[in-house]
């Protein structure tokens, strides 16, 4: 399923499977990712076993249609929505303060990181699902950078431990940006990623 041409039974049927607690990988604007329903608190567990991921140490991101559903699930004031507005969609996770809303992981946590990738699939899936989607890059340690690129790599490395793979080809592979938002007046830059943030 490639950006150009969204298969809408595809789509459906991908969604159907989030909604019942699968995990599935697909494409965004940088690495392939791992992700599950945010609210589904067992395929949270899930993608967090599957990466190795300690939620109670390590934040958690996720994938988002847009501004709109990202302030469902992370409170967004005036500063932050300037700077969201002028770099999304695009390669950035923003951290932002967490709401209630977000699955049991989640709790107690006082940010969630927020995507919305330049990448029609994934921002679709996030749509149809109608709230965000827990996301992590599938890459594991020892990967060469070539292989992340590549689907069928990809795939080797994760099948057992996924439901389904959205295939669009071979990836960017390069690491987004990471921007602390959650003092909007003064934004860190926790990460350097292969874009630069606009500030407006």
């Amino acid at each position: 399923m490639y950006e150009s041409s969204i298969n809408d039974r595809y789509v459906d049927e991908i969604v159907q499977l989030l909604r019942d607690g699968g995990v599935v990988i697909y494409p965004t604007d940088s690495y392939y990712a791992i992700g599950c329903d945010a609210l589904n608190n067992r395929a949270v567990e899930r993608v967090c076993k599957i990466k190795d991921i300690n939620p109670a140490r390590q934040r958690l991101s996720m994938v988002c249609s847009g501004i709109s559903q990202a302030s469902e699930y992370a409170r967004i004031d005036n500063d932050a929505f300037r700077i969201l507005r002028a770099n999304l969609p695009g390669p950035f996770t923003f951290v932002l303060p967490a709401s209630p809303r977000l699955a049991k992981a989640f709790k107690g946590r006082k940010e969630a990181g927020v995507r919305v990738p330049d990448s029609a699939v994934a921002r679709r899936l996030a749509e149809e699902l109608g709230n965000p989607l827990l996301s992590t890059s599938a890459i594991w340690d020892d990967a060469l950078p070539d292989e992340l690129e590549h689907p069928d790599e990809v795939i080797m490395h994760f099948e057992h431990q996924v439901d389904a793979f959205v295939d669009a080809g071979d990836a960017q592979a390069r690491p987004t940006a990471i921007i602390d938002l959650s003092d909007s007046s003064s934004p860190e830059i926790l990460r350097e990623g292969y874009q630069a943030i606009k500030d407006n």
